[in-house]
């Protein structure tokens, strides 16, 4: 894996039966111990400006695809640390060939993090603690489509 979260390995269109119908990225968790789906509390995808909702995101964790629904009540599948999430998202026709400057957040809640600043946390905007163990997370990234 890569250091940054937005990981430039697995970022393509996606074909079904010969035709692109969108595109995927990988994303790695910056934190030590994983999370359980249920903490997750994804964020919007923009890719060159163009925003991609939450809902529109399908989230494939251990080989199996989630709704952002399905996640909230998921207490039991838990994203490892040493795996990435690979990022589902229906665009007909996917994206061009070439560079795409990505941008996309996510949080997470914590037992030990107290529910104030739990409360605070948005996962689109950086806030006034930016701190991975915090569970925030605002990454961007330019990467190539061939």
């Amino acid at each position: 894996m890569e250091k940054q979260v937005i990981q430039s390995v697995g970022f393509r269109n996606i074909k079904e039966n010969g035709e692109v119908v969108g595109f995927q990225l990988k994303i790695r968790l910056p934190y030590y111990r994983g999370v359980f789906l249920s903490q997750l509390r994804p964020g919007t995808l923009f890719v060159d400006g163009e925003r991609f909702e939450r809902e529109e995101i399908i989230w494939n964790i251990n080989g199996e695809d989630y709704t952002m629904d399905q996640m909230a009540v998921d207490f039991k599948t838990h994203w490892n640390p040493t795996k990435c999430a690979v990022l589902k998202v229906k665009k007909p026709g996917g994206l061009a060939q070439g560079y795409h400057d990505l941008k996309l957040g996510f949080c997470f809640t914590s037992s030990y993090m107290p529910p104030i600043m739990q409360s605070m946390l948005d996962p689109d905007k950086d806030g006034f603690f930016v701190m991975p163990e915090f569970g925030h997370h605002v990454n961007e990234r330019r990467l190539l489509i061939v």
